[in-house]
């Protein structure tokens, strides 16, 4: 059963209303509705809030990495385990075809449903899954082969195991190692990008994020807290945080915005996962055009200018 957010009210009761003239067989009332729902998405969609917009990159309907990669992959093969201590499921590996074209995806899982959550660890990784990653990293490099990384998680796990097994030597190695990988790598946000986890898997040659993603460096629920010691400023914490993709791209933080579908990958994960996967592609190209010498130089004017500012003398 599809889940609507309160802004997506009217969405719903035209929706419902066009399944009941399908099942009376009346056609002209159903064609006057479609008419409708066509303008209501257009209303609701295109003057969102950022909190809305968080809500959105959160909706339990929206695609996850897993989604991603069983609509645009083929023949594809899951690696596992980093070779040092276990397989962190919440970080998903794999080799196969995009369009015909020889790729490793790594994505961050969050799972759905009880027993999935638990085993994806709600998309929040252990060391171990950021080691994965770059073991695949360095496999995928060895054979020439373009790198997809999938964003997708509140932030790295904090418990005590995985502080133990020093997860902030894992995912600064990443960024490391990730800098200077020899391949062509894409990263795109397409849910929640939250912190030091997202940027474990987001050092690459473009990175891009989805239409309704968020990047941050806290959530807002944990920056209303420190702030305001008020779980009611979420919203205006959303807001001071500059989270979505059209600030961050504003700020020069992001190369690209992916176009998803208006209505939301949530209700068109198809029209999501055909735009992903053709700007991906696209990125591909691109940077194969590329030397090798321009496309690292390229990449680490595009990570150094990061932060940059002017000061008015």
């Amino acid at each position: 059963m599809a889940i609507y957010l309160d802004f997506e009210q009217k969405i719903k009761q035209i929706q419902e209303d066009i399944i009941s003239a399908e099942v009376r067989h009346d056609e002209h009332a159903v064609e006057i509705l479609q008419k409708d729902l066509e303008k209501e998405v257009t209303k609701t969609y295109k003057n969102l809030s950022p909190f809305q917009e968080l809500q959105l990159a959160r909706h339990l309907d929206r695609p996850y990495a897993l989604d991603y990669i069983n609509l645009m992959m083929t023949n594809k093969y899951e690696i596992h385990g980093d070779r040092h201590f276990r397989d962190d499921a919440a970080i998903l590996c794999y080799l196969g075809y995009i369009g015909g074209e020889r790729v490793l995806v790594i994505g961050e899982q969050k799972g759905r449903g009880t027993k999935n959550k638990i085993k994806r660890n709600f998309g929040m990784p252990h060391p171990e899954g950021y080691r994965k990653a770059l073991r695949a990293a360095k496999m995928a490099e060895k054979f020439n082969l373009p790198i997809l990384m999938l964003i997708d998680t509140p932030g790295a796990y904090p418990g005590l195991g995985a502080e133990e097994r020093n997860q902030s030597e894992a995912i600064a190695r990443n960024l490391l190692e990730l800098s200077m990988i020899n391949t062509p790598t894409v990263s795109i946000v397409i849910g929640e990008g939250g912190s030091g986890g997202a940027l474990a898997i987001g050092v690459a040659d473009k990175l891009a994020m989805m239409r309704y993603s968020v990047f941050s460096v806290i959530s807002p629920e944990g920056c209303a807290a420190i702030l305001w010691n008020d779980p009611k400023k979420v919203e205006a914490a959303t807001k001071a945080l500059k989270v979505t993709s059209s600030d961050l791209k504003e700020f020069d933080l992001i190369d690209d915005i992916i176009e998803e579908p208006l209505i939301g990958a949530h209700r068109d994960k198809e029209g999501a996962a055909n735009a992903l996967k053709e700007y991906f592609l696209s990125q591909v190209t691109s940077l194969r055009a590329l030397s090798e010498s321009e496309r690292m130089e390229q990449r680490y004017n595009r990570l150094t200018s990061v932060g940059a500012f002017e000061e008015d003398v």
